[in-house]
């Protein structure tokens, strides 16, 4: 299992040459004609209530198999990041460690599944609030939320469980002081806001 460290992502441009710039304008002629539908119905970023900063690393914790759908890659990609985000600022709040240990791809996983999850909701994932909690053994720490839209009223609320990995906790604990490795497993537990349902609980 390959492991990386709960960073921040920041979004920059880089600098093109004429030659880059010629590639560009090529690319935009072309794609004038298949963008249409990606320019009406354009995601704006996720409002969350999770914020760091910090450079995204080659390393990140990231699935990159992206969805088939452009829209759903975005929305995927975004809550992939904002996850990682609220991870690494309860390092210092909440989790009182200096380091957070994630399975590579581990937030793409859950990601992925959180799409699947809201497939069937009116707003699909734009219509969630978005908990997200660390269970480490019989207690379950709140660690953050993440709102898609504030715009869209909510339909449903998805809590995001990651899992302390129990059998190097401690250990890694004592050796390295304070470092918190994650498990592999995570939880999502869907609640609907205005239905008697009962919750959705799904293990992973």
């Amino acid at each position: 299992m390959v492991y990386s460290q709960a960073l921040g992502f920041t979004h920059g441009m880089g600098v093109l040459s004429e030659e880059d710039n010629l590639v560009e304008a090529m690319k935009k002629f072309v794609n004038q004609f298949t963008s249409a539908r990606k320019e009406k119905c354009a995601d704006k970023p996720f409002d969350s209530g999770c914020s760091s900063e910090g450079e995204m690393s080659e390393d990140s914790g990231v699935d990159r198999r992206s969805p088939e759908d452009p829209l759903d890659e975005r929305l995927w990609q975004e809550l992939a990041q904002q996850m990682e985000l609220c991870l690494a600022r309860a390092k210092k709040t909440e989790l009182q460690c200096q380091e957070v240990l994630i399975p590579r791809q581990l937030a793409g996983r859950i990601a992925r599944d959180a799409l699947r999850t809201a497939s069937d909701e009116p707003c699909g994932l734009r219509g969630a609030v978005i908990q997200v909690h660390l269970e480490t053994g019989s207690a379950v720490r709140a660690l953050g939320s993440i709102v898609p839209d504030r715009s869209v009223t909510p339909t449903f609320e998805l809590s995001v469980v990651f899992k302390a990995d129990q059998d190097n906790w401690p250990s890694l604990r004592h050796l390295f002081g304070k470092v918190l490795k994650l498990s592999p497993g995570f939880r999502l537990v869907k609640r609907k806001l205005y239905s008697s349902a009962g919750p959705l609980i799904q293990e992973f």
